[in-house]
């Protein structure tokens, strides 16, 4: 049953306490999440947390309290999650790829208290990137933390051993040494004490238009939110998920980690490099449907063994290179998809048809309907008066399943005087009510008084060339801007060597059919997928790819 209100009245615990005691008296010994060969059921995760919980209490951690984690995608990472929040502390996910002036930013602006990290991950080694981005950072000496750096910061702990010198008080096993002070009484009277309307999580954006702002959300809203997600898309106790979405951001964190306890379900993850060792795992897991992002599995068909896989058991999802034959896309484009947002944690706009049905060439980018409990308005950006059918406005949402604010802002710089969170997203709404994203308000290029919109001339692209682009705005002394094109060399094209001129050259004779000629890029350059600039957050970053494009232009 979806509903427009937080307590529907319907029993769902609205706090994360609540809801992991409910799942793991129901669930026992069935696996919650498993990470490859680590496997987490939701008797362990609430037995585990419990005990982390405790010793959490006992270092002076209590509602309120600002605990960071980070962790990359596995076991540790959700009983840190689940241990703070049993307790009315907030949640901090930070990026594993996070530099350590990005790091150092983002303790000191969201005054973390506690931190559980991991001491690295692949080639990142969080103790040094610490270390580097705290003045006067010493492991090898006991705790507490004191520097102005990050004035609020008092402990870290690690989970496994460091390859610095390290002093045991800041390992974890330091801080679970603690849990026996604190009773399992004081433990219930502190998960008792938390409300849905207290903080559960701050999840930061992304920061590739400005500075990452800490995006509030509180227990009650945000279970409900996935909650009523997980009724749209069908997602219930007997389904398996395959992710690939990081944790830390809002659509691992809520579409896929909370939703999956939300549901009583399993959420399976890999963090192998080897593709081959992925498809194991979703062969033994059978995961019924499969989210995440569809460029971050785009190789796996290109392992020697994928063609005598069994990925049968996928019946759903956006994750297209691995659906099986019989439901894949031949044109992802004629697949409606989804519209999330860290504001909206998570999804914001789904369909309400199949995702497994293509759909005619006149819905081609379809992105559905507001979710469920969310008001929408599409504006004029520049009156702020309603769009008419069929014309590109800026996005509003309003509802209780919102975040709370920014932390550390004023709530005005969230929200207008009517509630109203203006998200810069573009969309379009036919006459049917159904919405079309149309890409960013700031992303817009202005070329000769004319409006010209990213997605539409990457989608173009896509579509006469079968080419993944990256389309901005340069700037131009008579035009305003000019549109280019960062062209994605497919694998094994050599970093672009079989996209020469002459192949650019019918590019730009196929878009003629597609588009006006002021939208046909002026500019194309060819990357290798591993020289296309992102920042930490994983998204594109806009401002150094027009560095690239500019020097690519005046060669």
């Amino acid at each position: 049953m979806t509903s427009t209100v937080i307590d529907a009245g319907d029993g769902l615990p609205l706090t994360v306490g609540a809801l992991l005691r409910a799942r793991a008296a129901e669930r026992g010994d069935d696996p919650f999440v498993v990470v490859d060969d680590d496997v987490l059921t939701y008797r362990q995760a609430e037995r585990r947390s419990a005990v982390l919980a405790r010793a959490l209490l006992a270092a002076g951690a209590g509602a309120g309290t600002h605990v960071g984690v980070l962790q990359p995608n596995g076991s540790p990472f959700v009983v840190s999650w689940l241990a703070a929040a049993r307790i009315g502390a907030v949640t901090l996910p930070f990026s594993t790829f996070s530099t350590p002036g990005e790091l150092a930013g983002l303790l000191r602006g969201a005054d973390v208290e506690l931190l559980i990290a991991a001491p690295g991950y692949r080639s990142h080694r969080y103790d040094e990137t610490l270390i580097t981005a705290i003045d006067g950072l010493d492991l090898t000496a006991p705790q507490p933390l004191m520097s102005p750096a990050v004035p609020a910061l008092r402990r870290i702990w690690f989970d496994d051993a460091t390859d610095s010198p390290t002093h045991a008080d800041w390992m974890l096993d330091a801080l679970l040494a603690l849990a026996d002070e604190v009773g399992v009484d004081v433990l219930e009277a502190a998960e008792g004490a938390v409300t849905p309307a207290d903080r559960m999580v701050i999840v930061h954006t992304s920061g590739s238009t400005s500075a990452p702002k800490g995006v509030i959300h509180t227990h009650g809203a945000l279970i409900r939110h996935m909650a009523n997600l997980n009724e749209v898309r069908r997602y219930g106790p007997d389904e398996i998920m395959f992710s690939n979405s990081p944790l830390f951001w809002v659509g691992g964190f809520a579409f896929s980690l909370l939703a999956t306890l939300v549901a009583g379900a399993r959420i399976v993850i890999s963090n192998a490099t080897d593709s081959g060792a992925v498809l194991d795992l979703i062969e033994r897991e059978r995961p019924t449907l499969a989210n995440g992002f569809a460029v971050s599995v785009a190789h796996l068909p290109n392992d020697p063994t994928f063609v005598d896989r069994d990925l049968s058991s996928i019946r759903r999802g956006n994750l297209w290179p691995i659906l099986p034959p019989d439901i894949r896309p031949a044109d992802p484009e004629l697949r409606p998809t989804m519209l999330g947002l860290t504001e909206t944690g998570s999804v914001c706009l789904l369909p309400d048809a199949d995702e497994e049905v293509d759909l005619p060439e006149s819905k081609r980018g379809l992105f559905g309907r507001p979710a469920p409990g969310f008001e929408a308005r599409v504006v004029d950006p520049d009156t702020g008066g309603p769009t008419p059918t069929g014309e590109v406005g800026e996005l509003w949402f309003r509802g209780p399943f919102l975040f709370e604010g920014y932390y550390g802002k004023e709530r005005g710089e969230a929200f207008d005087a009517d509630g109203w969170f203006h998200t810069g997203d573009l969309v379009v709404v036919d006459g049917e009510g159904l919405y079309y994203f149309k890409g960013r308000a700031g992303d817009m290029i202005k070329t000769s008084g004319a409006n010209v919109s990213p997605r539409e001339v990457e989608g173009a692209i896509a579509a006469v060339a079968g080419w993944r682009s990256h389309v901005i705005g340069l700037d131009d002394p008579e035009k305003g801007q000019i549109v280019a094109a960062a062209i994605v060399a497919p694998a094994g094209a050599g970093a672009g060597a079989d996209i020469d001129a002459a192949a650019i050259d019918r590019l730009r004779t196929d878009l003629r059919t597609e588009l006006s000629s002021y939208k046909i890029p002026k500019v194309i350059a060819v990357l290798a997928e591993g020289d296309v600039p992102m920042l930490s957050t994983g998204k594109l970053d806009g401002r150094t790819l027009q560095a690239i494009l500019g020097e690519h232009r005046g060669a």
